[in-house]
């Protein structure tokens, strides 16, 4: 049984949840007061191996680009850890990944220090690497290649800020969560070994075959890379141990170089290999796109058997798990991530959206929740931290006691848990075709996207922001852009001259079926450059079916693989169109030209009395159907 400290009632987590150990509490105050910096680690090791490999197929310079990182990286134990695995040379630091864009990275290399949020310390030694590797990447980036893939058209609405992909051509795409319970049941061997046999199987003179082998050969690269890196971890554990004079910390150091020689090669068999086997994996992920919202799918769920077991074992404890569950939370908020300022000021906070889900339901109706369920929410109460996220899949089976609990959580004000609700999404899912056991098995992968762990292509949401305020500003201007006076949209009147609601909606229509054209253009186009120019093997050998279909995950290698639109401002619009409708057409206040002319000065003078009346009109997240009615309306005409 492992032995540790007890909780102490010094909560984070409040009376209610009690709080961390004193080690972990000791540990998350020093990662709080860490400075993110810049870790060039990658981007070096990375330049150097699409040197040396040019001649190779691309899925290979993409798998030895992995193994060659972590083979060479900084790694390091902390003293309080009981799990092993970082993604930079310090905790808190992000590393820079070349091939995905380094325009931005030189131009604002004096400027992460001086951020006003968001803040990176870079050395003069790291500013001068990066500007000696960046001249290689010219022409080589993923950005470069999908800006050259927009049509003029539609790269209008990219350039003037309205359809926005731009974290997706400047890092990883992720929005995803791999398959870990079958990770922990079989083990990186396994998976070795199937990528092996089928590499075997193929019919080399048949050509489409023949494309298949480097997928193949480039899957034994990075599993085997993965083992070897879980076995550099065992290494320092010993050497650690041999060197500790406590003897508690000694036996844990012990116990965390016989875990990394066991996961994630082999199947789990304990809670500590388990959890240490998935982040070892979470954090190669990390490393091989940084994507952000690479997820832990239903955490409770496919750990849970492993917990049983140890506690009835009594290998473990209620506090021995909790603490390893903290353990586990501290290390994910070691991640780091490092965006364009354009592209930060947007999503400020450094948001990973790494999220953890709980709850739901078994595929027979019945309630899945179990012991470990309420040890995670209370050991993310006690980390009190943004990351990981936390969802409960809620629905009405769903035991007063766990609600409970959940309430207690989000009292702490940590913004979590967020809630999906079975009743809405697992029918949904069906309804597009999700077998009804993986419907059920759902999870979130984002910030509030979700999709089935393991079976699901990157992101199922689409990669480009489309803003809909400004949709409704140009559709209000006869189908020009007000700032830039580009026209975007056929001509549709304007609002000075329109005499009913209706006039304005059907703006709406045809404004917005030419923006959310032009959205799908802009989605494909970054799709495409994502496929053709940074596979992401580790990933796609741990979904299904990538191996059995012998593509990778853009390729269409998952067992589903479709996407629905990503829209900002829809709240906004439908306020905008209840107090058009209200103040406009209905109470005859003020008139279409009138308003337009508040707007355009920003409520200057008179306007200041119109916004007034704005303001007092029906507010979506209010359940009035009066501008609920109107939002859902607004969205039919875009999927029509």
């Amino acid at each position: 049984m492992t032995t540790i400290a007890q909780s102490t009632p010094t909560a984070l987590g409040g009376p209610h949840f009690g709080g961390l150990t004193e080690r972990m509490a000791a540990w998350r105050e020093e990662i709080l007061d860490t400075e993110p910096s810049v870790c060039v680690e990658r981007a070096v090791i990375t330049t150097q191996t699409y040197r040396d490999n040019a001649d190779q197929p691309l899925d290979m310079v993409r798998a030895l680009m992995l193994k060659n990182v972590l083979e060479r990286m900084t790694i390091y134990i902390e003293p309080a850890s009981r799990l092993a695995g970082n993604q930079a040379s310090a905790n808190r630091a992000a590393p820079i990944m070349p091939e995905y864009a380094v325009d931005w990275v030189i131009d604002e290399l004096d400027e992460f220090a001086k951020r006003p949020g968001d803040r990176f310390t870079i050395s003069e030694e790291a500013k001068q690497t990066l500007r000696e590797i960046a001249p290689f990447w010219r022409g080589r980036t993923l950005k470069e290649h999908a800006l050259a893939l927009m049509p003029a058209d539609a790269k209008r609405f990219y350039d003037l800020g309205i359809i926005h992909p731009e974290g997706n051509i400047t890092s990883g795409d992720a929005h995803i969560a791999v398959n870990y319970r079958r990770l922990l049941a079989d083990g990186l061997a396994t998976y070795r070994r199937r990528a092996q046999e089928a590499l075997d199987a193929l019919d080399l003179t048949d050509p489409a075959q023949l494309e298949q082998a480097p997928f193949y050969r480039s899957l034994i690269v990075v599993f085997d890379a993965v083992i070897a890196f879980a076995h550099r971890y065992a290494d320092l554990a010993e050497q650690l141990a041999a060197a500790e004079t406590a003897p508690e910390r000694q036996a844990e150091l012990r116990e965390m170089a016989r875990v990394l020689r066991v996961v994630p090669e082999h199947p789990a068999n304990t809670f500590h290999e388990a959890v240490q086997s998935i982040w070892l994996v979470h954090v190669a992920l990390q490393i091989e796109s940084n994507g952000h919202s690479l997820s832990y799918g239903r955490l409770d769920q496919y750990l849970w058997p492993f917990l049983r077991e140890d506690l009835e074992a009594g290998r473990e404890t209620d506090a021995s798990a909790t603490e390893l569950l903290t353990n586990l939370w501290l290390k994910t908020f070691t991640v780091n991530k490092i965006r364009s300022w354009s592209h930060t000021r947007f999503s400020a906070g450094s948001p990973l959206y790494q999220n953890v889900t709980i709850g739901g339901q078994h595929p027979d109706g019945s309630d899945a929740v179990n012991h470990l369920s309420y040890l995670i929410i209370a050991s993310v109460a006690q980390a009190h931290l943004p990351q990981p996220n936390l969802t409960v899949h809620y629905h009405h089976g769903l035991s007063d006691n766990f609600m409970n609990e959940a309430i207690e959580l989000m009292r702490l004000g940590t913004g979590m848990p967020a809630f999906n609700s079975d009743e809405v999404i697992i029918p949904s899912l069906i309804e597009r075709g999700v077998v009804p056991e993986d419907a059920h098995d759902y999870s979130a992968i984002g910030c509030v996207e979700v999709a089935v762990p393991g079976r699901w292509g990157y992101r199922c949401t689409g990669m480009s922001f489309l803003n809909f305020p400004k949709a409704l500003l140009v559709a209000l201007n006869d189908g020009v852009d007000p700032a830039s006076g580009t026209r975007l949209a056929p001509t549709c009147g304007h609002l000075r001259d329109m005499t009913s609601f209706e006039q304005v909606m059907s703006a709406w229509d045809s404004t917005i079926r030419e923006f959310q054209r032009n959205c799908i253009v802009l989605d494909a186009a970054c799709d495409l450059a994502l496929e053709h120019q940074v596979p992401d093997l580790l990933c796609s050998g741990l979904v299904d079916d990538c191996i059995g279909r012998g593509k990778t995950l853009k390729e269409g290698g998952a067992v589903y693989d479709f996407v629905s639109g990503l829209q900002v401002g829809i709240a906004n619009l439908g306020d905008s169109l209840a107090a058009i409708k209200k103040v406009v057409f209905e109470d005859h206040a003020i008139t279409g030209a009138q308003l337009w002319e508040a707007l355009q000065s920003d409520f200057a003078g008179e306007g200041e009395r119109i916004r007034k009346l704005l303001v007092a009109a029906p507010k979506y997240g209010n359940d009035d159907d009066y501008v609920d009615d109107l939002l859902v309306r607004a969205l039919r005409h875009r999927h029509r």
